[in-house]
């Protein structure tokens, strides 16, 4: 009854609409990696990777969601470092951010190595093992990019407004719906990436510059102060801007190149 009376304010259609618009958007990093490591695996199972790797991002998220109290405990420091020119208070939601920064950086940079330096005949090869190898390093990023949603998720509904149950059943159901909407349009966004090189190596350097981003949102959430200078973090809407602006170019160039043939 009481998620009933919650549902008939407009109050919590908003919230509910706004937070899976925002999950959407935060998800955009997740599908780009979920479309160039499911490339690597044959056709026939590409469709089944990406459903695997957006399915295990949704128990993810519900579960870190659920797991809420666990998720505010991580942000007490659990060790000082005081010295001369540097000092942070490491937290242990600073460090799952710095660990899974440092992995899609490494992660990245390889891809980028392996197409531009790599004979055809030198390339991926799919293995026995390589769906589950693939799925495992699919699911490592989508913890990573989980923490991030569900702080944004916790950060954008009221518990004071809309009471424990009603808050938890908004972020569920936004969760559910954005990863949903991913897997719908996640088809269609993984054919355009690999039909297309171009997209695929400026889809890498996406993948930089989140990575980049994670590190120093690890430095922001751990207070690091080098040499009196305290590491900030980057607005989102910058980095989604230069997406934006950078696929914007891309399309015309790929429209103009149509036309030349």
């Amino acid at each position: 009854m009481e998620i009933i009376n919650v549902f008939l304010t407009p109050s919590a259609w908003l919230a509910l609409l706004t937070l899976v618009f925002l999950e959407i958007v935060l998800g955009i990093d997740n599908i780009m990696f979920l479309s160039i490591m499911t490339n690597k695996l044959p056709p026939e199972q590409q469709k089944k990777g990406r459903t695997i790797g957006l399915a295990l991002a949704m128990i993810a998220r519900i579960l870190l969601l659920f797991g809420i109290s666990l998720l505010m405990k991580l942000t007490q420091p659990i060790a000082t470092i005081a010295w001369e020119w540097v000092n942070c208070s490491i937290t242990g939601q600073s460090v799952i951010i710095l660990a899974g920064g440092l992995f899609l950086l490494y992660k990245s940079v390889s891809e980028i190595h392996q197409k531009l330096e790599y004979r055809e005949e030198n390339e991926f090869k799919p293995s026995k093992n390589s769906f589950f190898m693939i799925t495992l390093q699919i699911v490592a990023l989508d913890i990573v990019f989980s923490l991030d949603s569900v702080l944004t998720a916790v950060g954008m509904v009221s518990f004071d407004t809309f009471g424990q149950l009603g808050a938890m059943t908004i972020m569920t159901l936004a969760i559910v719906a954005a990863i949903v909407i991913m897997l719908v349009f996640s088809g269609s966004v993984s054919k355009f990436v690999n039909d297309h090189p171009s997209i695929q190596m400026l889809a890498l350097s996406f993948l930089i510059l989140i990575s980049v981003a994670l590190l120093i949102e690890a430095g922001h959430l751990s207070r690091l102060v080098i040499f009196d200078t305290e590491i900030k973090e980057i607005p989102k809407g910058y980095i989604y801007f230069a997406i934006g602006f950078s696929l914007l170019v891309e399309a015309l160039n790929i429209k103009a190149q149509k036309k030349r043939k």
